[in-house]
């Protein structure tokens, strides 16, 4: 059996669902253009009394570490690309998933994430509350340890038509947390297929 064209890591924080649904769209593109895909869920952080506080926070986290497991150094030292995924908290990254981000320290040191594809996708309530800016934050990290960033650009209709961003694919869920729309999902999806061709190149590269 012929290798995949590349090994993408989908590796996300969601907490109401709407990340996670987008999750799911980049790995089917990714899948779809050859590579062989690990979606997995960064951990809370905080502890089960806060959980307690938001009705079905701690039922989804649990269902979604079940589902996916959380990701580990081994993933990201399989991955010859890497699709980073997160909620926006104040116009910036998650806590969880920056504390994985944080814990790459080691691999970067040897040298072994260099010229590994990266890419990002978020989710807000608001159309205006930080879905560019999350994304563009998430570049920051990516630069310093290594990456080869791979941002959305404007390669795809619905993305011209303002479905998600040039920077990442993203999606508004509102008061309710409302899922990603189809034409979001689209977006999202191509967004796993254009990582999975340009780390494809990379690994090809190599």
């Amino acid at each position: 059996m012929p290798s995949p064209k590349a090994n993408i890591l989908v590796a996300f924080y969601s907490r109401d669902g709407s990340v996670e649904a987008l999750a799911k769209a980049i790995s089917e593109g990714a899948r779809e253009a050859g590579a062989e895909v690990r979606l997995r869920r960064v951990p809370d952080l905080v502890s089960t009394d806060v959980m307690a506080k938001v009705p079905g926070w701690e039922e989804r986290s649990k269902r979604m570490l079940a589902e996916y497991g959380a990701p580990t150094h081994a993933d990201v030292e399989w991955a010859d690309g890497i699709v980073f995924g997160t909620p926006t908290r104040f116009g910036n990254t998650s806590a969880e998933l920056k504390a994985f981000i944080d814990s790459l320290g080691a691999l970067w040191f040897q040298g072994k994430l260099n010229g590994k594809a990266a890419a990002a996708f978020t989710s807000t309530a608001g159309p205006h509350g930080g879905n560019e800016t999350t994304v563009v934050s998430l570049f920051i990290p990516m630069a310093h340890l290594g990456f080869i960033i791979v941002p959305n650009g404007y390669t795809h209709e619905r993305i011209v038509q303002g479905h998600g961003t040039p920077y990442g694919s993203s999606s508004t869920s509102g008061q309710h947390s409302a899922k990603p729309t189809a034409d979001e999902l689209v977006v999202a999806k191509h967004q796993g297929t254009r990582v999975t061709q340009v780390a494809a190149a990379l690994r090809a590269a190599r």
